[in-house]
């Protein structure tokens, strides 16, 4: 699903009063983070990711990662805060216009 640039705006507006559910540690991607991060997305559809890193480029390769690993849309990036959302499966929560 590709989200349109008034879906991301409305999006970012949602996950600005959101705090981050996911941090990606000094371990980094693990197969319970990931585990984890899929039933986030599926419970919340809308949440942040905190990853910590000594760089943007390596914070941006595990954002990547994460997203595709989850099927997700990156809605938005604030330093080491990334909004993501994706579609419930079963019942959608966000309705987008």
């Amino acid at each position: 699903m590709k989200l349109t640039s008034q879906q991301k705006k409305q999006l970012r507006g949602a996950a600005h009063e959101l705090k981050p559910l996911i941090t990606v540690g000094d371990k980094g991607i693990t197969p319970n983070l990931l585990n984890e991060l899929k039933s986030s997305l599926e419970h919340h559809e809308l949440i942040k990711i905190k990853v910590r890193g000594s760089g943007r480029e390596q914070r941006d390769v595990v954002i990547n990662e994460l997203t595709s690993a989850a099927g997700a849309e990156l809605v938005g990036r604030i330093g080491n805060v990334a909004s993501i959302y994706k579609a419930s499966k079963d019942k959608p929560k966000i309705r987008l216009t």
